[in-house]
């Protein structure tokens, strides 16, 4: 797995074991990033990921030219690959790994900052889609970015634009 584009076009990303998590794919990813670069200017712009498995929508990010970038993963051993793929780009860029549920962690509820993209992208089925709408919406400040095969009640938010790729959707929604 490879970063598609910006200053770590082509780095090599290790990806976890695939009966753990589900990489979004290349053309997704670009089509995300193309997407977001129509609406947005990246400089100084903040990116989380509530959901990291393989750590490549935050690496994009960062790549792309997002100034902070921060992750969460409760599983420790896909924490563990995250880490190591993420030391040689940590010290010169503002990148966090938080380690633990991002739906129950204070990290989330006490920190002051609203972040201007928002990646939702949680195992397939695990029915946490409305409660992390719910959270993503208290703590964004521009776009969220969700991720889904099922179909979802998303009337009550501002879709800005969805696309289908296979059987998932990729939905960006105005907060």
């Amino acid at each position: 797995m490879n970063i598609t584009a910006g200053k770590y076009k082509g780095q090599k990303i290790t990806a976890p074991d695939e009966n753990i998590t589900r990489p979004t794919l290349s053309k997704v990813r670009m089509s995300v990033f193309n997407t977001l670069q129509a609406m947005m200017n990246f400089e100084g712009a903040s990116f989380l990921d509530m959901f990291s498995g393989s750590g490549i929508m935050g690496l994009e990010a960062l790549s792309r030219g997002f100034s902070k970038i921060v992750m969460f993963e409760k599983n420790k051993k896909v924490y563990n690959v995250i880490k190591s793929n993420i030391k040689k780009y940590e010290k010169d860029n503002d990148i966090k790994l938080v380690l633990g549920d991002c739906l129950n962690n204070k990290f989330l509820y006490k920190s002051e900052i609203k972040y201007n993209i928002i990646y939702i992208d949680p195992p397939y089925y695990s029915g946490v889609y409305e409660k992390s709408l719910e959270t993503a919406s208290k703590i964004c400040d521009g776009i969220i970015i969700l991720e889904h095969v099922v179909e979802l009640d998303l009337t009550s938010y501002n879709i800005l634009k969805q696309k289908k790729y296979g059987d998932k959707f990729v939905t960006f929604i105005k907060i």
